[in-house]
């Protein structure tokens, strides 16, 4: 695959993604994730799932420069595919934990927050959704995806203020579950997954069901309306205007 790589071994599967120097998400990439995450779930000799990224970014999320080239037709259908990635990591039936490698940065974050666990590296990079900074808003799945990981006061917290938290503030927030030396993060990440690939598959599946599919539920229910307005937003002339600024930085 032209974007993410995958490695498996000893029951475990890493998805690396590989996309420039800030592995930012364009359609093609999120496709390919969908197919991998299609192909892992029922491929039997992976328990267990690990996302990390290549470099100094897991993701700088959405490749700005890319999707101003779009009309709005054509970036509806790439939000909606997007919110279908996520929607599928979190329910995925296998533990899938996110070893954030670098920068995590808003539609980077809301993959990372779609995982069952967390891990992030202890030196300068940050971690954001800093979306509202630039005008944009985000998407009412993520809200209950966010909601759901660490409380509706500091999903307020984090969605409002939109600030770059180092790992050490994001524990605190629940946005991540650990901090981790760089060159202890896979070692971590490698640990929890096979702590929870080691648990019986179908019980794992079951209770995560039980606990995320009613909150699915109501993502899936107001998706389609929040892409819309999403949108709405993003075409706006100020917030086009602070994305082209965004756009000539990276």
């Amino acid at each position: 695959m032209d974007f993410i790589s995958v490695s498996k071994n000893d029951g475990i599967a890493t998805i690396t993604l590989s996309r420039g120097k800030v592995n930012a998400l364009n359609e093609i990439m999120v496709e390919q994730l969908n197919d991998c995450f299609t192909e892992l779930e029922t491929d039997r000799k992976t328990d267990s799932v690990i996302l990390t990224g290549r470099g100094k970014f897991f993701s700088f999320g959405f490749d700005i420069p890319e999707f101003m080239g779009y009309s709005k037709e054509d970036f509806i259908r790439y939000l909606t595919k997007f919110t279908g990635l996520y929607t599928r990591i979190f329910l995925f039936p296998k533990p899938v934990i996110a070893a954030l490698n670098g920068h995590t940065i808003a539609g980077g974050c809301m993959l990372a927050t779609a995982c069952d666990y967390r891990v992030m590296v202890s030196d300068r990079s940050k971690i954001s959704l800093n979306e509202i900074n630039f005008g944009s808003s985000v998407f009412a799945g993520y809200a209950e995806m966010l909601g759901f990981c660490v409380g509706w006061k500091n999903a307020e917290t984090i969605l409002y203020n939109g600030a770059m938290y180092s790992g050490d503030r994001a524990l605190q927030l629940g946005l991540i579950d650990m901090v981790s030396s760089r060159d202890d993060l896979m070692n971590e990440a490698d640990k929890k997954a096979r702590d929870l690939g080691g648990k019986d598959n179908s019980a794992f599946s079951s209770i995560k069901g039980l606990l995320r599919k009613p909150v699915a539920e109501r993502m899936v229910r107001r998706e389609k309306k929040s892409i819309q307005e999403f949108v709405n937003i993003w075409y706006s002339e100020k917030t086009w205007e602070e994305l082209k600024k965004i756009g000539i930085k990276i």
